[in-house]
């Protein structure tokens, strides 16, 4: 019998169900799913049991920002090949599902990663739940790395393929609100793409527009936008003042400072502020470096960068960014996990099969150690490795 089609119990690591930790738990697993989470008392003498060596698990968690993982780009490699190997690189820092992201390129890659995400869906490989299209339709003066020559504003035909790419993919879109036109954000909203805000140079007013045509969140929050200041609340002002709107925020210790981030938090409505890596072709990979658009990124102490020396996006797992939070921001252990399953799952319509482990939840879950490292991952009630513990 299948390990996804047996019945058996976690036991010996404490237990985050997605709203308290518990001691002394069992999460029971059957057919891929979390059938109970009880008192380990309470376990049948018949159930197999897999003993975990202290530390906690929680649900897996969910990127919804990341560009590459394994020493590969998915710009460079839109294929269902290389959707595996970023999926892949990541589950081993406990990202059981996200949302792949293509940064602003020609339309040709766009269109080879929504038939590479269809493909992969054929394939069912686990873990792919939608898609991230990070530009074109960015401010040329907030770009960071992206291509200036290849920012650009929609034309209507870009918004018809957004809206067929939503019909059957789950479709997130990051863009400048200076670059759309009156009613294009609303038609998006209305097929059902989630439209964030970002690369923006857009001043306070402009972005709360942008909101009220049904944008709903904004892409690592802090970077490339329009700051808080005294006299002009900028896109960073109205990010923090829009309750309804969620924000990525990437804790890697270089994009954002702790102690912001730790403001952030205080001012964002629980729920609101999500982990996110942003991660680039060097998470998960030995290898430092990588093309974009022909030039050379480079890892330079934890700091990816390009020949100028801006920031390249990352090089974390989100179990690096749960750590930094809890360590380095002080945030709550419990929160930090929220941030990283729950809440990401709440943004993408999955809040009742994931983010939680509670019976009929899939049983995707990250078991942590006492420094929160990676000890082990089960996809649907099954790990890609051996598992780890043993069982009794």
């Amino acid at each position: 019998m299948k390990r996804s089609e047996a019945v058996f119990a976690f036991v010996g690591a404490g237990v985050f169900d997605g709203s308290r930790v518990l001691a002394d738990h069992a999460v029971i697993v059957k057919s891929g799913l979390v059938d109970a989470v009880v008192h380990v008392g309470q376990l049948g003498a018949d159930v197999e049991r897999l003993t975990l060596e202290g530390g906690i698990l929680a649900p897996g968690f969910i990127d919804i920002q990341v560009n590459g993982g394994g020493g590969l780009l998915f710009n460079n490699e839109p294929t269902t090949s290389g959707l595996r190997t970023l999926i892949e690189a990541h589950r081993t820092g406990g990202t059981t599902a996200c949302t792949p992201t293509v940064i602003t390129d020609v339309e040709r890659i766009r269109q080879q990663a929504l038939e590479a995400f269809h493909q992969a869906s054929e394939h069912d490989i686990d873990g792919l739940v939608g898609l991230h299209f990070e530009g074109p339709y960015l401010s040329a003066q907030r770009r960071g790395v992206h291509s200036d020559s290849l920012i650009r504003k929609p034309l209507p035909s870009d918004i018809d393929w957004l809206c067929e790419a939503a019909s059957d993919c789950r479709v997130l879109l990051t863009v400048a609100p200076e670059a759309m036109r009156p009613g294009q954000i609303a038609r998006l909203a209305e097929a059902g793409v989630l439209v964030f805000l970002g690369h923006t140079d857009a001043g306070f007013e402009p972005v709360m527009s942008a909101l009220g045509e049904g944008a709903v969140g904004f892409t690592h929050l802090f970077n490339a936008m329009t700051p808080l200041k005294s006299r002009d609340p900028g896109a960073t002002g109205a990010a923090l003042l829009a309750d309804e709107a969620c924000c990525g925020i990437i804790c890697d210790g270089h994009h954002v400072h702790a102690d912001v981030i730790r403001l952030a938090h205080r001012a964002k409505p629980r729920g609101k502020l999500l982990l996110v890596t942003d991660a680039m072709a060097t998470t998960g990979a030995t290898a430092k470096s990588f093309e974009l658009y022909g030039e050379t990124i480079t890892e330079r102490d934890g700091r990816l960068v390009n020949g100028e020396g801006r920031l390249a996006g990352s090089s974390i797992s989100m179990a690096d960014a749960v750590r930094n939070a809890h360590f380095q921001c002080r945030l709550p252990l419990a929160e930090c996990l929220r941030m990283a399953s729950q809440y990401p799952a709440e943004l993408l319509g999955l809040s009742q099969e994931r983010g939680h482990l509670h019976p009929g939840y899939r049983a995707d879950i990250v078991h942590l150690d006492d420094d929160l490292q990676v000890s082990g991952v089960w996809i649907a009630g099954r790990r890609p490795e051996a598992a780890p513990g043993k069982s009794s």
